[in-house]
């Protein structure tokens, strides 16, 4: 689901990142209002959690992959404003460090997996919360929530590409950007996402949050300060270092596919627009570090983007601390 660049024309990127900004906006606004400083390092375990889920690529027949999001789990957590920001984040480490997800696209990305996700993941979990009965209603909200949200977001991705042909051709009538239509797009993005990769955002979610109820219910929203406790950090270790299973699943995912790729997926040909569109060279591409394994890269990889996201929350709760101090001198 992470958009590449040069799948999406410029102008469709700027309309998505203008569409964000009051969505960020409020977002902040509502976390400042609604979550503690001293709450905060606990968005970026949050963040973390989505990070590593969207490592554990899954194959389906056809040669394309998926993966969970985690957006309903944070917003089962900490509220749907906050999910926003944390995916956001997630995100943002993604594409400026791995490369996975374009920079153009960022907003288009955030649109579908950190706005339309947990927002709408969040709505049918409180619906379906409300009218289960049991200790458990908030969990089956949570896992039909997650299962909405995923495939929502799946939905508003497929709608982005496949608009493209339809909007920009260049003089031959041949597509500038993403050359499939909606007839393909759609779909070829819901194919996975109503079946497997749906599924695996649910037991992701469900299975997080089990665990959270169960060893560390500090993280569910409270005015407290919280640290992160030996169960998180064990779980977190626990997820890194099964991340290489994500290597097991070979083939691109759906509409990532490199301008090396795309011509033999069934286009014939790679768009002009893809071959001399924006290009950039992240830090440590595809989650691998030259001269190592794969799978120690990859886990490295894990590890460096779980604790920048934690590291940045928690400045971040330092910082806000700091200020409330001042202001009280």
């Amino acid at each position: 689901m992470h958009i590449p660049d040069n799948y999406l024309s410029p102008q469709t990127c700027a309309v998505m990142a203008a569409a964000m900004v009051p969505v960020w906006t409020v977002s902040i606004k509502k976390v400042k209002a609604e979550i503690p400083k001293v709450k905060l390092p606990m968005l970026g375990v949050g963040a973390a959690f989505s990070f590593l889920g969207m490592m554990f690529n899954i194959p389906i027949p056809g040669g394309t992959t998926g993966h969970a999001v985690g957006g309903t789990l944070i917003a089962s957590l900490m509220g749907p404003y906050a999910a926003c920001i944390a995916v956001t984040v997630a995100l943002l480490i993604q594409a400026l460090i791995f490369g996975d997800g374009g920079i153009l696209s960022f907003g288009a990305n955030c649109f579908n997996m950190a706005f339309v996700l947990p927002f709408v993941g969040y709505a049918v979990a409180q619906l379906i919360t409300k009218r289960v009965k049991g200790k458990n209603a908030d969990l089956i909200g949570s896992a039909i929530g997650s299962y909405v949200g995923i495939n929502a977001a799946a939905l508003a991705a497929a709608i982005e590409f496949g608009i493209q042909p339809m909007l920009f051709r260049d003089a031959a009538g041949n597509a500038l950007y993403c050359p499939y239509g909606l007839n393909v797009s759609i779909p070829a993005m819901m194919l996975g996402h109503l079946t497997l990769f749906g599924i695996a955002e649910v037991v992701y979610t469900t299975a997080v949050l089990t665990f959270v109820r169960k060893a560390a219910p500090e993280m569910k929203r409270s005015t407290d300060a919280v640290k992160t406790t030996l169960p998180l950090k064990l779980l977190m270790a626990a997820l890194v270092i099964l991340t290489p299973l994500g290597l097991l699943a070979e083939g691109t995912a759906w509409g990532e596919w490199g301008t090396d790729e795309i011509a033999a997926t069934g286009a014939g040909f790679t768009p002009s627009g893809m071959l001399s569109g924006f290009s950039y060279s992240s830090l440590i591409p595809d989650y691998s570090l030259a001269g190592m394994p794969e799978w120690l890269g990859y886990i490295l990889s894990a590890v460096i983007g779980a604790a920048i996201l934690i590291i940045v929350f928690k400045l971040l709760s330092i910082a806000g601390n700091s200020k409330k101090e001042n202001l009280t001198v």
